[in-house]
């Protein structure tokens, strides 16, 4: 078990224990957490800075306010339902129609009134919450994404990770919602985790289940070779949430609205480390550099060229 360790260690793969040890706990202050642990702290903190989130309808605090969802919920036609500290895409509830009194989910599934108040009222009481804390429930924009991505995403609604060490940008993947996750871009629920250049913005191999793919399970399309739109943006709202949360090792979720352009999703200050699979690149030798280069690496633009100069695959095939 040393052995393989050691040999992952060499060979640049960051291991969860080193992660936790050495970077998340290290450069992580513990009482920065809640800026990243609660979402709706996380969008509050990202339009003061003037960084663009997904539009806020509106907050339940309290079980009395359960009763006012309809009332909240009326000049909408769709919505996205998610608890303010839940994790994993745990609670999150989307809604893409109304017929007469129901509400349409992204699956197809229809639910009524009295469901939606039900779930409001459980995420509340923290049934989704990390710890089981009692919790808030945001009620926000239903984010469009970027045509691109259409083909090669089941339902839900692709996002972006990139993770981002003192500042720089160095890794990044888009998550790919499938049938298996029911619609969510999140690996632990069976999403695809493609990897992107981040010189070039463009897709690489994916992983899937911790196997590696290049065609999407369900539309069978190709997940390669595809140019994520905005990248330099991207780059750049990544690149300042360091400057955001004061947070040295972090990943950033984004999104790609046809509409209002990239968004800031929600920032993490314990990211998975699968990104490395669907890679094919350890982070370990990433975030060596970075710590070699970090007192000459403080303006914003800096660091993304930086990122981009080193952290290609013609630089790390």
């Amino acid at each position: 078990m040393f052995g393989i360790a050691q040999k992952l260690s060499q060979a640049g793969v960051l291991g969860l224990n080193r992660r936790n040890a050495e970077y998340s706990m290290w450069h992580n202050p513990r009482h920065l957490f809640p800026l990243v642990d609660d979402k709706l702290t996380t969008k509050t903190l990202a339009e003061k800075a003037g960084m663009s989130v997904p539009p806020l309808y509106g907050v339940i605090e309290i079980q009395h306010q359960v009763r006012t969802l309809g009332t909240l919920l009326a000049p909408y036609q769709d919505f996205v339902i998610k608890p303010a500290q839940g994790s994993g895409g745990d609670g999150i509830v989307v809604i893409i129609g109304k017929h007469n009194d129901r509400y349409r989910k992204v699956n197809g599934q229809f639910i009524t009134q009295e469901d939606l108040e039900h779930h409001v009222s459980n995420a509340l009481s923290g049934l989704y919450s990390l710890g089981g804390h009692p919790d808030k429930v945001l009620i926000e924009y239903r984010v469009q994404f970027d045509p691109i991505f259409e083909a090669i995403s089941y339902q839900g609604v692709p996002d972006v990770r990139i993770i981002v060490f003192l500042g720089v940008p160095v890794m990044a993947m888009v998550r790919l919602p499938t049938r298996m996750s029911d619609g969510k871009a999140n690996l632990h629920q069976g999403a695809i985790g493609a990897g992107i250049d981040l010189s070039t913005g463009i897709t690489l191999t994916g992983v899937w289940q911790n196997e590696i793919v290049t065609e999407h399970p369900d539309t069978e399309r190709p997940i390669t070779g595809i140019h994520v739109p905005e990248w330099e943006k991207l780059l750049d709202l990544a690149a300042r949430s360091y400057e955001l949360t004061g947070l040295g090792y972090q990943g950033v979720d984004l999104v790609l609205d046809k509409n209002k352009g990239p968004l800031i999703l929600e920032l993490n200050a314990r990211p998975g480390l699968n990104i490395q699979i669907a890679n094919r690149a350890g982070l370990l030798t990433r975030l060596q550099l970075v710590e070699q280069h970090a007192p000459s690496l403080q303006a914003i633009e800096d660091r993304i060229a930086f990122s981009k100069q080193h952290f290609s695959t013609q630089t790390n095939p």
